[in-house]
């Protein structure tokens, strides 16, 4: 058994998926001790004075610190090849994302540098980015494919995801995004190259080797539209895959009321969308996820974040990591973006990257809470508060991260 004392505030986030206007009300204990059993989960926890502590345990000393669960990046990007610096200062020089995407750049220019690397280039390109991630507090991380656009590359891609599960403590869970965008060779033919990535072969190979447990959707006039992404969504989930979609980033298309009808676990950006959608997605229990680094990394207005509170839905925020559009890793960056420049509170984004990213993913039963019988996954900040977390964020504050049960990082000096 493992004892952590010494906890100046134990942030005691309960299981998601939870509404937005209960997102602000979680309760914290001052001065806690937590203790962790032998399975690597969370067992009895309060106030130091209510909490025995056998003389066996091993006892780790949080050392006046705040303590919340471990952080859940639900929407990443985070295995690909070269870089994209020169579209950076393009855009900085005035030329929109979809300008430059006209112009050859943009997800193709990523596209064709996958296409080139290896599976062992790609796990050795993604997995310093995991742990800098771990570094962060992050304990559970979803990666998507959608750089190879080819049916092969597409596996590869999920198949590099899944043998980067085996060579980091991060849980790490795979998207099958072949929908991202459509590829040149296919340039007036989307309906031709839906059918290679939707080949039943192709599935069942998903399927047989656990390659991936989401399927996600770019519905958007430049990518795919509505008819296109609900056949896609609609095939995949057939084969087991439960569909997500890349909703109402651009434009306002009617994408998050097609991840309303089909079931999809979330609907992602959300920069336009409109009144129906926000009804469309609570009656549907979609949980929405805001990714308020890639406007900030764009220079974007933000999703609606207080109107979709206020309506009551399950909110989720993420990094969207992706080397185009936000190459920001850091998913307390992020959170503190949607505290300054979307109007959360700190509590607000704690619930949004914890339990309501893990009931995104499906693992709400598991991870993302502070929960007798849930996995111990854990991070300790040298702050007193997660409050001050934000109130101070840019600086590194994270003092150690516990993965079911396990120290797998120490800050230096902890």
């Amino acid at each position: 058994m493992i004892a952590i004392t010494n906890i100046a505030e134990l942030v005691v986030v309960p299981p998601g998926p939870i509404g937005g206007r209960a997102m602000g009300h979680v309760s914290t204990i001052e001065g806690a001790t937590l203790l962790i059993d032998d399975d690597g989960c969370i067992g009895r926890f309060g106030a130091a004075s209510s909490v025995d502590v056998p003389k066996s345990a091993e006892v780790i000393d949080a050392g006046g610190g705040c303590m919340l669960p471990g952080l859940v990046d639900c929407h990443t990007h985070t295995v690909f090849a070269g870089t994209r610096e020169d579209e950076f200062v393009k855009r900085l020089e005035g030329k929109t994302y979809a300008q430059i995407a006209e112009e050859g750049g943009g997800i193709k220019a990523t596209v064709e540098a996958v296409r080139k690397a290896s599976v062992e280039e790609l796990i050795e390109l993604a997995l310093p980015r995991l742990q800098r991630m771990l570094s962060y507090g992050v304990t559970t991380v979803e990666i998507k494919s959608g750089y190879g656009l080819t049916s092969a590359d597409e596996l590869k891609m999920l198949a590099v995801v899944k043998r980067l599960g085996e060579l980091t403590p991060v849980e790490l869970v795979a998207s099958y995004l072949a929908a991202h965008t459509i590829p040149h060779e296919f340039a007036g033919r989307a309906d031709a190259y839906l059918d290679e990535v939707l080949a039943p072969e192709v599935l069942q190979r998903i399927r047989d080797e656990n390659l991936a447990e989401f399927a996600d959707v770019f519905c958007e006039r430049t990518a795919f539209d509505l008819t296109q992404a609900r056949r896609y969504l609609e095939t995949c989930k057939s084969a087991g895959l439960t569909p997500r979609v890349h909703a109402d980033q651009i434009t306002q298309m009617g994408a998050s009321r097609l991840a309303a009808e089909v079931g999809a676990s979330s609907a992602d950006h959300l920069e336009t969308i409109d009144d129906a959608s926000v009804n469309a997605l609570r009656e549907a229990g979609t949980v929405a996820v805001l990714l308020p680094a890639c406007s900030l990394y764009l220079g974007v207005e933000q999703a609606p974040a207080r109107r979709l509170l206020e309506a009551d839905l399950p909110v989720a925020v993420a990094t969207d990591f992706n080397p185009g559009s936000c190459m920001i890793e850091s998913l307390p960056l992020t959170m503190a973006v949607a505290c300054t420049q979307m109007g959360m509170t700190p509590t607000e984004v704690v619930v949004a990257a914890t339990a309501n990213a893990a009931a995104v993913l499906g693992r709400q039963d598991r991870v993302g809470a502070i929960a007798e019988g849930k996995q111990a996954d854990l991070v300790i900040l040298d702050m007193p508060s997660h409050t001050r977390w934000f109130y101070a964020f840019g600086r590194e504050c994270v003092a150690a991260v516990i993965k079911g049960g396990r120290i797998v990082h120490r800050c230096d000096g902890h």
